[in-house]
């Protein structure tokens, strides 16, 4: 039989919902983590509970150890895609995006094909970008800390700080939540207010591009890292390091 060939457009359509799938997944690792600290901790700071109840507890550890090795199983085929397995990848294609890189669709038709200041639309919805190493043509896609959102706003929505930052009214910031480290996939009108903005739907935390990305819904602790840009001859390029942290928090 066959093996069936992918088109790039239904390639990229999956690699997205791999990353989805993934983030989401990596979150629920997470939950159980905490979830299995307490279990032992409360097993082991409750002397009065009855000789029943460590039964009870025994079944339910066991069930969150199952439901663990699965989603840790689940995870690990995931990151068994041609653009995660590390032997394959080519060199400097994890390394973080570097003054001068331009960048690239990161998925979609023109996956590949440079970000111009005439594929964004005013106003928003942002893209996904990937930086790409000019001198090798190496895309840096084998980290996905290296994924980006790209906007373009109107200079006068944004606030001082930020507006300095843009070039012609667009912003590039990390595409990473960084709250559990899901990807941040969403432009939709906010929770509390009545701006659009982006957001991340494993734990619904909010961003406002206008205002430095910072986190005006739910539980992510900090902004998105924000990437300075240049602009020449109508493409974007990389003009400096990632402003702040970028990535979720560890649990620990």
């Amino acid at each position: 039989m066959r093996s069936r060939s992918f088109n790039q457009r239904e390639q990229s359509h999956i690699d997205a919902l791999r990353r989805q799938v993934f983030a989401l997944f990596s979150a629920e690792f997470q939950r159980l983590l905490a979830g299995m600290a307490r279990a032992s901790f409360n097993t082991t700071s409750s002397p009065f509970e009855s000789v029943a109840e460590p039964e009870v507890d025994a079944g339910t550890e066991q069930t969150r150890r199952t439901l663990l090795l699965g989603a840790l199983a689940t995870t690990a085929c995931l990151g068994c895609s041609t653009e995660a397995r590390a032997g394959e990848d080519a060199p400097g294609s994890d390394e973080r995006p570097q003054k001068g890189d331009v960048l690239v669709f990161s998925e979609g038709d023109q996956e590949g094909k440079p970000v111009t200041l005439a594929a964004l639309a005013a106003g928003g919805p942002p893209v996904h970008a990937w930086p790409k190493d000019p001198k090798t043509s190496v895309v840096r896609s084998a980290s996905r800390l290296n994924e980006i959102l790209i906007i373009r706003l109107d200079p006068a929505e944004l606030d001082d700080k930020t507006r300095e930052r843009a070039v012609d009214g667009i912003l590039a910031y990390s595409a990473i939540c960084s709250h559990a480290g899901c990807p941040v996939t969403a432009w939709v009108k906010s929770d509390v207010g009545d701006k659009e903005v982006f957001k991340c739907m494993c734990h619904n935390s909010e961003y406002d591009p206008r205002a430095g990305a910072q986190v005006v819904f739910g539980p992510a602790p900090r902004r998105l890292a924000a990437l300075p840009l240049a602009l020449a001859d109508g493409s974007l390029s990389v003009a400096g390091n990632f402003i702040g942290k970028v990535g979720g928090v560890q649990p620990g």
